[in-house]
């Protein structure tokens, strides 16, 4: 594996430029979530004759964007990374963002349901890869020993738009139009694009790279039983948070309107948990990902069996934030361990990992609520799905030991000259 490292770069240097790929991150974390809190809206708006006639269809045909966007990301991740390792990542990232504004633009501006459900699968493209390059480049900025800080500042982004951005945004959507809200959101990525050109120093691509090395990665066990712990562990998270509205108004005694709030306190703990599980992570990867499973599994437990009060909903809803987001610094920076040369490719494919655990999720927990489980069904979806997740995680470990191989940062950091492009 080739990393970059950044010696002659200043603290003050280095922390702006991680911050520049933290906004990143807040805009695909709120052009990824802005669209669930707006579906009336834009089903109103768009498919007016079957809003008219049937609401519930109309909103149900709406939510398609979202799934929209998560194919995009599931296509767009190893496809570009692939293409694209050998790129000068500073350019690379800079191409991303502007084809995450042009697409955004084009979703709020676009006339019909047809298009903007195009350009919605469109924006989704750059997700992955940008996540995947932005952590490569961020890893290096921090240094050696230091991966997980950097892969968690950067995943920082996507975590705070969940508590001040999406909610901030759906607001401005239900205030004006949702196309304003869309707007917004191309204006973020506008301000990333022109921040990344301005503040991130140069690094150069890996000019070893060949589409046939980084899809070597796929034939790797180790990288799949990687994938496969993160798509199973936030496939047990979105089992509950897609639901959590109908949790805290049918559950919990709360009204619609504090629906917002509950929001905010997964974020919140989204935020926090983010940033322990990238410290954790540095220390040791493989038990970092041993204990956040077993917070979420005391947390959903305390979810399921406690919603009905106020305390319980909101501590164990922290909880859960806090332990899922945990999960996913530590799942990266194990993927930089055991993907070998192929460190594009495989930090990329973890978002699409991701976004198809999102989507395994959501539909399992919808499943038992049409089979007339209750609302508070979903959490236990969630909580069963930890138990596959342990198992692959298992699995890898012994894996490597029986090869011989160490379980925390087995590939280290070779330093390669800034401004290489």
């Amino acid at each position: 594996m080739t990393t970059l490292t950044t010696p002659q770069l200043s603290p003050a240097r280095i922390r702006i430029a991680l911050l520049v790929l933290a906004l990143g991150g807040f805009g695909i974390g709120s052009t990824e979530f802005v669209a669930l809190g707006l579906l009336p809206n834009i089903a109103h708006d768009l498919l007016p004759a079957l809003y008219a006639r049937s609401p519930e269809d109309a909103n149900a045909q709406a939510g398609l964007l979202a799934s929209a966007y998560a194919l995009g990301v599931v296509v767009g991740a190893p496809t570009i990374a692939a293409v694209a390792a050998r790129f000068p990542r500073k350019k690379l990232l800079v191409v991303l963002a502007a084809a995450f504004t042009f697409f955004t633009l084009l979703s709020a501006v676009l006339p019909t349901f047809g298009l903007v459900l195009a350009a919605r699968f469109l924006a989704g493209l750059p997700h992955g890869a940008y996540f995947g390059i932005a952590s490569l480049v961020a890893a290096s900025l921090m240094g050696p020993g230091k991966r997980g800080a950097g892969v968690a500042f950067v995943l920082s982004g996507l975590t705070i738009a969940n508590v001040v951005g999406v909610p901030a945004i759906t607001f401005l959507g239900q205030a004006t139009n949702w196309r304003i809200a869309y707007l917004a959101v191309a204006a973020i990525f506008a301000l990333t694009l022109v921040s990344l050109i301005a503040f991130l120093p140069a690094q150069p691509g890996d000019k070893a790279a060949t589409m046939k090395r980084e899809l070597g990665a796929f034939g790797r066990a180790q990288v799949w039983l990687t994938l496969l712990t993160g798509a199973v562990g936030f496939g047990g998270f979105f089992a509950v948070y897609t639901y959590i509205s109908p949790i805290a108004t049918d559950v919990s005694p709360l009204p619609l309107q504090a629906v917002p709030l509950v929001l905010v306190v997964v974020g919140l703990g989204m935020t926090v948990g983010n940033i322990i599980g990238g410290r954790a992570a540095d220390r040791d990867v493989v038990r970092t990902v041993y204990v956040f499973f077993a917070l979420f599994l005391v947390s959903l437990a305390g979810l399921a069996l406690t919603a009905q009060t106020l305390p319980g909903l909101f501590i164990f809803v922290f909880l859960v934030g806090l332990s899922a987001a945990g999960l996913s610094p530590a799942i990266q920076t194990r993927l930089m361990d055991v993907a070998g040369d192929s460190q594009t490719l495989a930090a990329a494919a973890n978002h699409s990992a991701l976004n198809i655990g999102n989507s395994l999720g959501a539909y399992l927990g919808g499943v038992v609520i049409a089979a007339k489980f209750g609302y508070i069904a979903p959490v236990w979806v969630g909580l069963f799905l930890c138990v596959p997740g342990i198992v692959l995680i298992t699995a890898s470990v012994i894996l490597q030991r029986r090869r011989g191989g160490t379980l925390n940062g087995e590939h280290r950091s070779i330093p390669v000259p800034l401004g290489a492009e």
